[in-house]
């Protein structure tokens, strides 16, 4: 019997990342996971597949989270298909990493709508689902963030809001769910190696990581399945009386002054 046994989770852009190493660990702790994502059906039909040849239970889903009749639709099939829901982890996102005064009205629209957007519809569409009177069990809400919320990083502004504003929610989401029984917290890793991160820092990732590595009290960048172990013990019921708050995986990077001075985003 593994830690969710029996629990049915979704991971939104769960098809690589520290989505993708939160899906394959959750199935292998026993829970039915929706691997959540929007372009890539191989990786995510890849993800499923470990999962399964493991013993665990996994689907695919597909759903642009800019749109919110695809988030119902994505619903709807969790309706029919699973019938509820225990865990919901928002943890997609997608900006354009630019300076302030180079951002266009789309880049901030979509970043708000994939980050903020889209988890207050998918939270609204969740809870009735996780609601299970008279079981006692806890609905599960994990939001993900990152190092840009407490930081300022170079070409980071739009998504750094928008991550900030989903630590805020999530607050706010602990204290009027915590009466239906579903704890609320955020995850907010450091800088962690994946291909967002190589992506962010271009043809300077090697400096990145170099600097990171430096700086960090444990001496390396964060992997993905750093974040996933944390997101376990949240799913878990050794949290059951964690709520409205910030998790920190960073290694100790946010006790330094961060490696990200020296650090200009390449264009």
């Amino acid at each position: 019997m593994g830690t969710l046994s029996g629990k049915i989770a979704l991971i939104t852009g769960s098809s690589r990342g520290i989505g993708q190493a939160t899906a394959e660990l959750f199935g292998r702790e026993g829970a039915t996971v929706v691997v959540h994502y929007r372009r890539s059906e191989a990786a995510a039909l890849d993800v499923v597949s470990r999962i399964q040849e493991v013993g665990g239970k996994a689907l695919t889903v597909r759903a642009d989270l800019e749109d919110p009749d695809a988030i119902d639709a994505l619903f709807d099939t969790i309706t029919e298909r699973l019938g509820s829901l225990d865990i919901l982890m928002a943890n997609a996102a997608a900006t354009a990493f630019k300076p302030i005064l180079d951002l266009k009205p789309y880049h901030v629209t979509r970043t708000f709508d994939v980050v903020f957007g889209s988890l207050v519809h998918m939270v609204q569409r969740a809870v009735p689902l996780m609601e299970k009177p008279g079981k006692g069990d806890l609905g599960r809400i994990i939001t993900v963030t990152g190092h840009g919320t407490p930081f300022t990083l170079p070409a980071y502004s739009t998504i750094g809001a928008a991550k900030g504003a989903v630590e805020t929610f999530t607050r706010y989401l602990a204290y009027e769910l915590g009466p239906r029984h579903i704890t609320c917290n955020t995850i907010a890793p450091g800088v962690i190696t994946t291909d967002s991160t190589h992506y962010y820092a271009g043809d300077r990732y090697d400096t990145l990581d170099r600097e990171v590595t430096t700086q960090t009290p444990l001496g390396r960048m964060g992997s993905p399945e750093d974040v996933a172990r944390v997101a376990l013990f949240l799913a878990s019921p050794l949290a059951d009386f964690v709520t409205g708050q910030v998790i920190r995986v960073d290694g100790g990077l946010t006790l330094t002054s961060g490696p990200f001075e020296n650090m200009k985003h390449a264009e």
